[in-house]
């Protein structure tokens, strides 16, 4: 029919290369000054008091570790936070609760910037964020296993090695096969291996735990939780009094009109002892937990924009102070 008069040029992309990235503001450290539940009630809010007390000594080291890395002269933008426990067992209401947190640390001349729900961190608006967490996961392919053990979607349990294999018969006429240790990864001089339970229940009724809805809390802080490139769980600003009915509350409430951004560049963490298992599975979850390549990059971006480097792992961006009663 002749030459050619029309050239189609057709290109494919998928969606979410396209999609827009949303950001967030970020303070240089976010600082939690603890994990609240049940029994730290009890007493007259003894325990409460006796915490925030030993926190206090720790305070004035804030402001050096929010320091490292800054430019000289520079004033670090620090936020405080804390969590109360409306997931595994729900007690009082935030009216009550929250008022006695902020009035125990003011007594210790701390000030609460933000309050987070836990059970957020298991879904938050529609989302199932938890499970959203738990498909991030990039699992190191065991060496030399034999499938008996089911994958971390049907199981629940993550590792930061190889296991240990289970008991696998041999064959007949065979000796039986030797036990062999489990081995962490990194090929470390001496193994110390963890495996951790992320949920109990089938789906549709799974109970994540406790270590599961730390990683989200640490990575909520770390402003790298999108879904759709939109953030999730934006602080809500408190204009009036705090509600009766723990559904009725935020995510996050801001308590601190002048309070620093919530997200952070880096974490700290001051706890009881008691947590330190639990922070040691946090740190095996984050260890394998993806940031999507457009976020990573975001943040990493704004941080060298204020003359900061920030390490290239998540897990290498929290701190810890371990505080003993």
């Amino acid at each position: 029919m002749g030459n050619r008069v029309i050239d189609v040029d057709v290109r494919f992309q998928e969606a979410a290369a396209v999609g827009r990235t949303e950001s967030v503001a970020y303070a240089h450290l976010s600082v939690e000054l603890g994990h609240f539940y049940a029994e730290d009630f009890g007493a007259g809010c003894q325990e409460l008091r006796d915490r925030f007390a030993r926190i206090a000594e720790w305070s004035a080291m804030i402001s050096v570790l929010a320091n490292r890395g800054l430019t000289a002269g520079r004033q670090p933008r620090i936020s405080t936070c804390f969590m109360v426990d409306d997931y595994f067992h729900r007690f009082g209401s935030p009216r009550e609760v929250i008022e006695q947190v902020q009035s125990a640390a003011a007594a210790q001349g701390l000030v609460l910037d933000y309050v987070a729900r836990e059970s957020s961190f298991a879904r938050h608006d529609g989302v199932e964020v938890a499970q959203m967490v738990v498909d991030a996961l990039v699992v190191e392919p065991p060496r030399n296993t034999t499938g008996s053990r089911p994958p971390l979607s049907e199981s629940g349990w993550l590792s930061n090695g190889m296991r240990s294999p289970g008991h696998v018969d041999a064959p007949a006429m065979t000796l039986p096969r030797p036990w062999s240790p489990p081995v962490q990864s990194g090929d470390p001089r001496h193994s110390i291996f963890v495996d951790v339970e992320l949920w109990s229940g089938e789906p549709g009724s799974r109970v994540w735990a406790c270590a599961l809805l730390a990683s989200v809390w640490q990575m909520a802080r770390l402003g790298v939780l999108r879904h759709r490139g939109e953030t999730l769980m934006q602080p809500h600003r408190l204009t009036g009094e705090l509600p009766d009915s723990w559904d009725a509350l935020p995510a996050v409430v801001q308590l601190n009109p002048a309070a620093a951004p919530f997200c952070a560049y880096r974490t700290l963490t001051l706890m009881d002892t008691q947590y330190l298992p639990v922070e040691m599975a946090v740190r095996t979850i984050l260890g394998q937990a993806a940031v999507p390549p457009a976020i990573a990059q975001q943040i990493t971006s704004r941080a060298s924009g204020e003359g900061l480097r920030l390490p290239g792992e998540l897990v290498d961006r929290l701190s810890y102070v371990f505080i003993g009663g």
